[in-house]
């Protein structure tokens, strides 16, 4: 199974971000979305798991979670956009990895073998970090994350 992950489009869904998700199994989106109509076009590609972030206070996106968790090939994911905000324990809550974004800055991390993965930023180009997006790929029960790096000169 390959998961997309994205997070901080900030009301922009690049063409690059697009391309790139192609052939996901599902989608996890980390917050900062900006606009509905990004869940929209992604739900085009595959099933959307999407959290608000701390841009998403318009009454159109009231309806999406501000955390959410959900259980993909037996591994529960548990997003959140402000990983710094985490308030529960994810290896005692069986969490196989938690995925946030905020900071627009890609990372990953395993801490006591749950995976914490960031993303980066899909969205405009903040300060002078990358645009990415991620992927998590499930095969044979475990988790292989890794952070993409979007042309978008």
């Amino acid at each position: 199974m390959k998961i997309g992950v994205i997070s901080d489009t900030h009301g922009l869904l690049r063409r690059q971000a697009v391309s790139a998700l192609q052939g996901a199994d599902h989608i996890l989106h980390a917050g900062d979305i900006g606009d509905p109509a990004i869940l929209t076009e992604l739900k085009k590609i595959a099933p959307v798991t999407a959290i608000r972030g701390n841009v998403d206070t318009m009454l159109s996106l009231r309806h999406v979670p501000e955390t959410d968790a959900i259980e993909l090939e037996g591994k529960t994911f548990y997003l959140i956009h402000n990983v710094k905000e985490l308030d529960l324990n994810p290896q005692r809550g069986g969490f196989a990895a938690v995925v946030s974004g905020h900071s627009h800055k890609a990372a990953i991390e395993w801490r006591n073998g749950v995976l914490f993965f960031n993303p980066g930023s899909a969205g405009p180009r903040r300060f002078s970090l990358p645009i990415t997006i991620g992927w998590i790929e499930l095969r044979e029960g475990s988790l292989h994350p890794k952070v993409v790096e979007l042309d978008c000169a």
